[in-house]
């Protein structure tokens, strides 16, 4: 029996548990009793028992996310999904143990007493509606960066996350390398002063396929089912190559463009350091995104309110591509350029200058600064998850913080559509001051696609 036949199969033995399984597949309509079902955390075994872990998208980076979980102490792989046979197949035989599945809601269904824990790594526009799913039963769950595809999936995870007292990590695994966690305690122990502006950069822009969607229909392959893998997006025509498996993150539809991938890495140390939250007004410099793409060049700037360990009000300042930090903003001396990419806050005292991926240095007036950079050593983000869904510490990118960080990035993806326009954002009514921006704070979904809780 092919992987798609037995797939098909247990959609047609799932009838049996049609209450469960249509509270997975109809989201919040069809809950009578509240918006997320009632249940007991899922986990709370002894160090002799394995946490029992499913894995949603498994090819291309959620193989890498599923290969470095899996080696975590106490990690069991119990159950593989993807819409696409190939990644399933290739994960199968890794994991010949692991049941396999193309639906992430038969998955639930059939598993869910089995199931401890979720990783999600699908693309973008999947995050919200599978780990919503997969808590809503009492499930931890990992989930890619960013977290979601707008901001009321994003808070309905949030509130999910708090209210089920599951245990959540964003895959964001530079937070535990040294660079950031040594920039981050360097911040918090006031090395520069307090901040008043940050920039953020990566030195590319974004490639696309095109600049709209082809006008025309390709035969999409045996081995996908285009179907599932469109899942809440609206329903478009298969074509090769400009979807699946790469280019999905440059359409609006289905990813978050450069900010989504890229500025939940470059915010965290900032974020961990500053303790800053939700921003506060947030103005796109254009160019205006494109009716079906993200604009490939990007400028954002944002405000934050301050913190005590901040000035007053915080200027945030995000490029990429054609947009350019502003250098002399970083006090460097003679003969020093700023990296092609990272991050770099401006204090009372000094400035801080990060690369991507490489430590920390320090000036001021043009002058090196006179500091100590001691590593603050590295955790592993895959096994520190798995160590707290076992009641062994905490998670270092809980929804807790990651929720917050993950606003600011889709705030600019929303002003990205109105370049030149200082847009309010007002987190805790869940809107702008912009009624073509506050539209754009949710999305439109297909029949019985609507994630639970939205």
């Amino acid at each position: 029996m092919s992987l798609r036949d037995a797939a098909d199969s247990q959609v047609r033995r799932s009838t049996a548990h049609l209450t469960r399984r249509d509270a997975l597949r109809l989201g919040a309509a069809a809950l009578a009793a509240g918006p997320f079902l009632r249940t007991r955390r899922s986990f709370a075994a002894g160090p002799e028992q394995k946490l029992r872990i499913a894995s949603v998208g498994v090819g291309n980076k959620g193989r890498d996310d599923l290969e470095c979980i899996a080696s975590a102490p106490g990690a069991e792989i119990v159950a593989l999904c993807d819409v696409d046979t190939n990644f399933l197949g290739s994960a199968q035989q890794a994991f010949p143990k692991a049941a396999p599945f193309r639906d992430y809601r038969v998955m639930l269904d059939k598993l869910g007493k089995g199931i401890d824990a979720v990783i999600v790594s699908t693309p973008d526009h999947m995050h919200g509606a599978i780990s919503l799913a997969a808590m809503s039963l009492g499930k931890h769950v990992y989930v890619q960066k960013p977290l979601a595809h707008n901001l009321a999936e994003l808070r309905a995870m949030c509130n999910a996350a708090a209210e089920q007292g599951v245990v959540t990590q964003m895959g964001t695994q530079i937070h535990g390398d040294q660079s950031y966690r040594t920039a981050a305690k360097m911040l918090r122990d006031g090395t520069i002063g307090k901040v008043s502006e940050v920039h953020c950069w990566i030195g590319r822009g974004l490639p696309l396929p095109a600049k709209e969607r082809p006008n025309r229909t390709d035969k999409a392959p045996a081995t996908l089912d285009w179907e599932l893998w469109q899942g809440v997006a609206p329903e478009e025509p298969f074509v090769e190559g400009f979807y699946h498996p790469f280019n999905w993150r440059m359409w609006r539809d289905y990813g978050c463009g450069m900010l989504g991938d890229m500025a939940s890495h470059l915010f965290d140390p900032i974020f961990t350091g500053l303790d800053l939250k939700a921003p506060l007004t947030v103005r796109s410099g254009g160019p205006a995104h494109l009716r079906d793409t993200f604009s490939p060049d990007t400028e954002v700037e944002y405000t934050f309110a301050g913190t005590p360990l901040t000035a007053e009000m915080v200027k945030f300042r995000w490029t990429n591509g054609e947009f350019k930090p502003d250098a002399s903003r970083a006090q460097l001396p003679d003969g020093v350029a700023l990296p092609d990419s990272g991050s770099f806050a401006v204090g009372d005292k000094g400035v801080m200058v990060l690369p991507h991926w490489a430590m920390p240095t320090f000036y001021s007036n043009g002058k090196p600064m006179d500091v100590e950079v001691k590593s603050a050593g590295s955790v592993d983000h895959y096994h520190e998850w798995v160590a707290a869904c076992r009641g062994e510490g905490k998670t270092g990118t809980p929804f807790s913080f990651s929720g917050p960080l993950t606003e600011a990035v889709l705030a600019g993806t929303v002003a990205g559509a109105f370049p030149e326009e200082t847009l309010a954002w007002d987190s805790a009514g869940l809107k702008f001051d912009h009624a073509g921006a506050t539209a754009l704070v949710h999305r439109q979904y297909r029949d019985d696609w609507r994630p639970l809780g939205v």
